[in-house]
């Protein structure tokens, strides 16, 4: 993340990736698809982005009310007596995961470099996560975020020292430099920024995360662009503020 906004009650997502056109033909198939979805959006995703933009030049990626430019992914439904009931919903302007089942949430459109603004609040015990330059998923494993992109750990455990699976973490590949995460239910703000292969995570108005993917074994074949989604892991969660800007 190049940008910080601490906060004593939140925290804040954001996300920045910008486009390299040579780079991501050499990356070979994981990274052509999402490019030419980018692509074929064109000129009206441009109007669109710039109809909902803000000064910043943030746009924000939730109409308040509903679903609408979100696909969801995995579990869609669970049972509760005899009514079925939408594990992702929207309320008081958030979004809200029940935490039933296993699956994400996607944004509807490809990003290549970008600023990504998130803030959550956890349940007791919580563990989801934000995926970033990653692929639909269809169930596979190879699908998710942390195979086929990248996702940001979200997990319940403030005060625990940092990790490969723990809070903040590129989920599976590095530890973050320290674990500001603050205990549910309180509002967590994370900001993650991708510049080509360079990659700044802050929680918490702390720089967790400055990596060259580039220079990085397990990470250096790493597609340069693709959605961004929300995981429900089973465990209650609501998101807010959630605003992107194109680089």
């Amino acid at each position: 993340m190049f940008l910080s906004r601490p906060s004593m009650f939140a925290a804040i997502v954001t996300i920045v990736c910008q486009p390299r056109p040579l780079l991501a033909m050499a990356l070979g198939m994981c990274a052509v698809p999402v490019l030419l979805t980018a692509a074929a959006e064109g000129p009206q995703q441009a109007k669109t982005e710039q109809a909902n933009s803000s000064d910043d030049g943030f746009v924000e990626l939730l109409n308040g009310k509903d679903l609408s430019g979100w696909i969801v992914e995995g579990a869609k439904e669970y049972k509760e007596g005899n009514q079925s009931k939408p594990v992702w919903v929207v309320e008081d302007g958030k979004i809200i995961c029940t935490g039933k089942g296993f699956g994400f949430l996607r944004y509807e459109k490809a990003y290549a470099d970008f600023i990504l603004h998130v803030e959550y609040s956890m349940s007791k015990g919580c563990n989801s996560g934000i995926g970033f330059r990653t692929v639909p998923f269809t169930g596979p494993a190879a699908t998710r975020p942390s195979f086929a992109g990248y996702e940001i750990q979200i997990l319940d455990d403030a005060g625990k020292p940092p990790s490969k699976h723990g809070s903040g973490s590129l989920y599976r590949y590095l530890a973050p430099k320290s674990n500001p995460t603050k205990p549910a239910p309180q509002w967590n703000v994370l900001e993650i920024e991708c510049r080509g292969p360079r990659i700044r995570v802050t929680l918490n108005g702390q720089l967790i995360h400055d990596v060259d993917q580039s220079t990085i074994e397990e990470l250096k074949d790493k597609p340069l662009s693709g959605y961004l989604c929300l995981q429900n892991h089973g465990k209650r969660i609501e998101f807010r503020n959630i605003r992107v800007k194109r680089l």
